[in-house]
């Protein structure tokens, strides 16, 4: 090749920066953004795209770099996940993983304190299937309601603020028929 110019271009083509400009889900393509250029769709880069893999595509705006075999734009590849003034870091030290959603939602492990966080964007909703059981250990806290379908077993003393009903009867307010009022007292339950 004797052409100095066409020599150049593909040099500068091989490694880009640009941003993304759009995204099409099926097949999984973007537009990439690089100067004054836009690229036809391209692949994005997966974490995983094997027997296991990883969904999360890239948003319009995303900074990335696009690497470009032999310097042909129509060939490359996006490598996404590069911050920018526009688009920050959502963290700003070790040991902290975090995984920050469109919708406010934050998922994050700070392995510097052993803490697992996850906190959903107001109104969102968990669903946990796991047909072989789940084990906790540890204190648990709950705030809300709870309702069971099945049936509980306790090991253990339960302790209960207000009253407990069973059947619709009181376990505090519940009378016993046959006792004479006064200081007789019922046997104990058998």
């Amino acid at each position: 090749m004797n052409d100095l110019a066409a020599l150049s271009r593909m040099l500068e083509n091989l490694i880009r920066f640009g941003v993304i400009a759009s995204v099409q889900m099926k097949p999984p393509r973007v537009k990439v953004k690089t100067g004054a250029l836009t690229t036809a769709w391209l692949p994005w880069l997966a974490l995983r795209a094997g027997l296991d893999k990883q969904w999360d595509p890239p948003t319009v705006d995303e900074q990335v770099i696009l690497f470009s075999p032999s310097g042909q734009l129509a060939n490359g590849i996006v490598v996404t996940g590069v911050f920018s003034d526009h688009i920050p870091a959502n963290g700003e030290r070790a040991g902290l993983h975090r995984r920050t959603y469109a919708d406010g939602t934050v998922i994050e492990y700070d392995s510097v304190a052993h803490h697992l966080n996850a906190t959903l964007a107001d109104g969102g909703t968990t669903h946990l299937t796991s047909s072989g059981g789940i084990n906790i250990v540890g204190p648990i806290t709950h705030q809300g309601d709870y309702t069971q379908t099945g049936n509980q077993t306790v090991t253990g003393k339960v302790t209960v603020s207000e009253d407990v009903l069973a059947a619709g009867i009181s376990l505090v307010k519940h009378i016993h028929g046959g006792v004479t009022k006064g200081g007789a007292q019922t046997e104990v339950p058998q």
